[in-house]
């Protein structure tokens, strides 16, 4: 049982109730007709990173799907938050695994929450292939030397921030890597 697909996805939702917000973000997700599961950090070997209206229309309503979900939720009005997910791939995609991680925070950023997500996937996947670099360095710099490394490919990320709703409704954030089992 070992995905060959993934893609990823990003949505908010506002609602009175946590868990109906929860659904909300799920729909404009697009993912909020299936039972997530969620899983860790693995991008799994051969797994192919496509869009997500390529592979949506092969997962069934009701299914069991797999996914690394990064997701945050708030009541307080105008806070800040963000979910993300990055995601490190080794130059050997084919026989290497790569990494998926989640982050979720208040106060970041779409694109700070995001980079840090995939500086965070960068770093595990450098920290197992053993690259060395300067852990005080600044994303971009540590970026520079994992892909000059000839180990890692590429990293990617997706994001999603909102405010907490001004009436104090719940807000909910999240961001997904989906896994498509054929």
């Amino acid at each position: 049982m070992i995905p060959t697909k993934a893609f990823m996805v990003k949505g908010a939702g506002v609602h009175k109730d946590k868990l109906a917000s929860f659904e909300l973000a799920l729909r404009d997700a697009g993912i909020e007709k299936h039972n997530l599961v969620t899983v860790s950090s693995i991008l799994p070997p051969n797994c192919e990173i496509v869009n997500k209206e390529e592979c949506l229309p092969e997962l069934k309503p009701g299914a069991i799907v797999h996914c690394v979900l990064a997701r945050n939720q708030t009541n307080e009005p105008h806070r800040l938050m963000a979910a993300a997910i990055g995601t490190a791939i080794p130059v050997a995609a084919k026989e290497q695994y790569g990494y998926i991680s989640e982050h979720h925070s208040f106060g970041e950023d779409e694109v700070t929450a995001g980079e840090y997500a995939e500086d965070l996937a960068a770093t595990m996947l450098a920290t197992t292939l053993g690259i060395e670099f300067n852990v005080e360095s600044a994303w971009h710099e540590r970026e520079q030397v994992y892909k000059a490394s000839g180990h890692i490919f590429d990293s990617l990320h997706i994001c999603q921030c909102a405010k907490g709703d001004k009436d104090g409704k719940w807000t909910t954030v999240v961001a997904a890597m989906v896994f498509v089992i054929p």
